[in-house]
């Protein structure tokens, strides 16, 4: 398990990091918007195996149709264009609801089908706008930082955790892990305030308690996850990342870390 962990962290990471650097609006490509709409649709799809949605085919193209115009959406230059994805993906969908010939389960369907628009499309779409309109390197903080926490919760879990985290949600994790997750992203995120390159105009106490936040939110993220999980009864959400599961697997953290970045830099404009 852990050789495989270290397999996929060597390609993903690199992989990760230069999508990053070489997207827009520095490079003409979107490449990160690409990244992310590739995970988006993936992580969606991994959702709707999960809830059920994807006995449903209609639904779940509707859903992934949806998931990636939430994606794209901070690329479209129309002010509305939030409010019409997102009042057009009811409409429509409850509009679809009344052609499909199976009509039982079918509102139990169509709000998990919301769902994951709004979770895979909708929380990865504040990553594509924190890249565009505030730069790579408030991105990397939130990837790197919640990186680092997954990292020093999973090490320190494994070789000193006795206390159970959430035993009815994840088994797994422990009390001693979660903490050193939060020091891991603190230790990140005061990196952010050295004289480098990657330096963001953030106050020392300002880091700390951001790189906090990214690992509460973030180990919250996770568990949520585990709880989906645990409510339909698989132990991963896919195979596609060995070590780690399935996307929604490694972007359940991230998803989560992300939105706590975003209003952090609102809150600072």
């Amino acid at each position: 398990m852990l050789k495989k962990r270290l397999i996929t962290a060597l390609w993903g990471i690199p992989l990760v990091v230069l999508a990053v650097w070489f997207s827009r609006p520095e490079y003409p490509f979107p490449l990160f918007t690409v990244l992310a709409a590739v995970c988006g649709l993936l992580a969606a799809y991994e959702f709707y195996r999960i809830t059920g949605v994807l006995k449903n085919p209609a639904l779940t193209i509707f859903g992934l149709v949806w998931t990636l115009f939430f994606i794209v959406r901070p690329h479209f230059t129309c002010a509305q264009s939030l409010p019409i994805i997102i009042s057009s993906g009811i409409v429509l969908s409850l509009t679809l609801l009344v052609f499909l010939p199976q009509k039982e389960g079918l509102f139990s369907q169509w709000a998990w089908t919301l769902a994951g628009t709004f979770y895979a499309g909708w929380l990865l779409s504040l990553l594509v706008t924190l890249r565009l309109d505030s730069g790579r390197n408030w991105l990397y903080l939130a990837l790197l930082a919640t990186f680092a926490s997954d990292t020093a919760a999973y090490f320190i879990g494994k070789t000193f955790g006795r206390r159970k985290l959430a035993p009815n949600i994840s088994p797994g994790k422990t009390r001693e892990g979660a903490i050193a997750g939060v020091i891991g992203a603190v230790i990140i995120s005061l990196f952010f305030t050295l004289n480098t390159p990657l330096q963001l105009p953030i106050a020392y106490w300002q880091a700390i308690i951001l790189g906090a936040l990214i690992s509460f939110f973030g180990q919250i993220g996770d568990l949520a996850e585990s709880l989906l999980k645990r409510n339909a009864g698989v132990k991963d959400s896919g195979t596609l990342m060995p070590g780690h599961g399935g996307l929604l697997d490694r972007i359940d953290s991230v998803v989560f870390a992300g939105a706590v970045v975003y209003f952090f830099v609102l809150m600072l404009k």
